[in-house]
């Protein structure tokens, strides 16, 4: 990624762009541990990697299912206040904005976890970072990230850059024109907030107004390559912000690797971790996903739906099966070499 040999330095747009392209303006804002050659006869299967360390658990939420989210935390102080505040002034929670499901009507909403809802999911994100940034403990950053000595655009940069914080709406616009304009998905959303706590841990380091934009690029430049299959590509980026360069793309992507110490990995309880922790969030602020009520036509859907998950499932649980059977064949030829030697 961003070596002389990669694809970003292509002058074409990567194929993904031409499949269709989308209007910016399109979207309204509502608000194995490998065999030791000591003993030869350990092979650590793939999964194994997951089980966390408790130290490290608690030093890197972004790697451990157990371990709760940053962004999580940094919201509840805001939340509890909001409480706190409705409590002591006995407001009122206004009319009710949610629809609940009765013995005639069930509201569902099509979110799932393998295939959340892309504008509630980027809502959420938005709002993670928002969090975040108004709630960071203090403005460490590193140069690489610092919109001052490396801006997104020809524009003066403000003198206020670095004091000012940006609203939630900010946020969303500006992950949702990369996410329109790359048509990347809602799953990259949530991989690229995992990408993001990453850095913050693993850099020692704060997301603040000088340096959010370019850590949250960062982020998007690196799952969209990791989660998708069609990755797009370091130039197409620079033709959704006109004035950025293919050299400072390759630079910040090299040096986000680096201190991430190339630990792109997603377990896939981690992902489910965030996803729910993001529908938590969602419901602590009045982002709920949007419900409608449960057809005939709807319910059919979701039965597909669940058949071809189960389908998924299943195709997985045998391929984890096989692999299974060709790491135990590897340990038992190793051993015999290991005999016969």
């Amino acid at each position: 990624m961003g070596g002389s040999v990669s694809c970003c330095f292509s002058p074409a747009e990567s194929p993904k762009i031409h499949r269709r392209q989308v209007e910016l303006d399109e979207c309204l804002i509502t608000t194995t541990e490998d065999v030791s050659e000591d003993t030869g006869t350990y092979l650590q299967h793939i999964s194994d990697r997951e089980l966390p360390d408790e130290l490290a658990q608690e030093a890197n939420p972004s790697d451990h299912p157990r371990a709760s989210t940053l962004f999580l935390n940094k919201s509840q102080t805001d939340v509890r206040e909001k409480r706190k505040s409705n409590y002591m002034n006995h407001a009122s929670p206004g009319p009710l904005t949610k629809k609940y499901s009765s013995c005639s009507t069930i509201f569902i909403d099509d979110s799932t976890v393998s295939q959340p809802n892309l504008k509630s999911t980027i809502k959420c994100v938005s709002l993670a970072i928002y969090y975040h940034i108004k709630n960071r403990d203090s403005n460490r950053s590193l140069d690489i990230f610092d919109e001052k000595k490396h801006p997104l655009s020809r524009e003066k940069v403000p003198d206020d850059y670095s004091v000012v914080d940006p609203e939630h709406k900010l946020i969303y616009r500006f992950i949702r024109t990369l996410f329109s304009s790359a048509q990347l998905t809602a799953e990259c959303a949530i991989v690229t907030l995992v990408y993001l706590e990453r850095l913050l841990t693993y850099a020692e380091i704060d997301i603040c107004p000088c340096n959010w934009k370019r850590i949250v690029l960062g982020a998007v430049l690196l799952a969209s390559k990791v989660w998708d299959d069609q990755a797009v590509w370091n130039v197409d980026y620079c033709q959704i912000l006109k004035d950025i360069t293919v050299e400072d793309m390759n630079e910040m992507e090299r040096h986000f690797l680096e201190l991430l110490q190339f630990n792109i990995n997603v377990p896939a309880s981690v992902y489910a971790k965030y996803y729910f922790d993001l529908r938590s969030l969602a419901d602590d602020n009045n982002l709920s996903f949007p419900l409608e009520p449960l057809s005939n036509k709807r319910a059919k859907k979701l039965e597909a739906i669940s058949r071809l998950c189960e389908d998924k499932y299943k195709d997985l649980s045998k391929s984890l099966m096989r692999r299974s059977v060709s790491a135990d064949n590897l340990v038992g030829v190793r051993n015999s070499q290991a005999v016969l030697s």
